[in-house]
């Protein structure tokens, strides 16, 4: 993998300072940077891609404290919103290259959006997220199987999917 940025290692324990022991946070955004590593790497992904959506998966859900205080929820739609803003920010002293850090801030605001995906880094965030909120949020068989006949695309999510939900 060629050398474009700190390790995803860096973030990560970047990250979980951030979350102040929240093991909840920590928990999610470590299994969703699991599955989304796995999945990029399973579907071949450039180096740069790989890093991208690396980075992407750790740092999703860092708008969750914030809206947690502010609105009293962690609603979609608020943790799109003001994820870019904390991610670019968040992000801004890590030597990102200007194209990753803007994607990157992209996928952060848009991760709980399922329509107009627009690359695989894109896609494998989504499958890797939901493949962690089924379990967190212990999905109906019935609220799987529809996802992944809407959402999933790669055939490593579908496979896991498949495999770990028995759908």
């Amino acid at each position: 993998m060629e050398v474009l940025i700190m390790k995803s290692s860096e973030i990560a324990e970047k990250m979980v300072l951030y979350s102040k022991g929240n093991l909840h946070d920590i928990n999610h955004f470590l299994k969703v940077f699991a599955y989304a590593k796995l999945i990029g790497e399973c579907e071949n992904l450039s180096g740069r891609e790989q890093q991208t959506v690396e980075i992407a998966a750790l740092v999703h859900d860092i708008a969750c404290p914030f809206c947690r205080e502010k609105y009293g929820n962690t609603d979609g739609k608020h943790q799109e919103t003001e994820g870019a803003i904390l991610a670019k920010a968040f992000l801004s002293d890590k030597s990102l290259p200007d194209d990753v850090l803007k994607r990157v801030v992209f996928l952060v605001g848009h991760h709980h959006t399922y329509s107009e995906v627009d690359g695989i880094d894109y896609q494998i965030l989504l499958e890797a997220d939901y493949l962690v909120n089924a379990d967190e949020s212990r999905f109906s068989r019935e609220n799987i199987g529809n996802t992944r006949e809407k959402l999933f695309k790669t055939e490593t999510g579908i496979s896991l999917l498949q495999s770990i939900y028995n759908v």
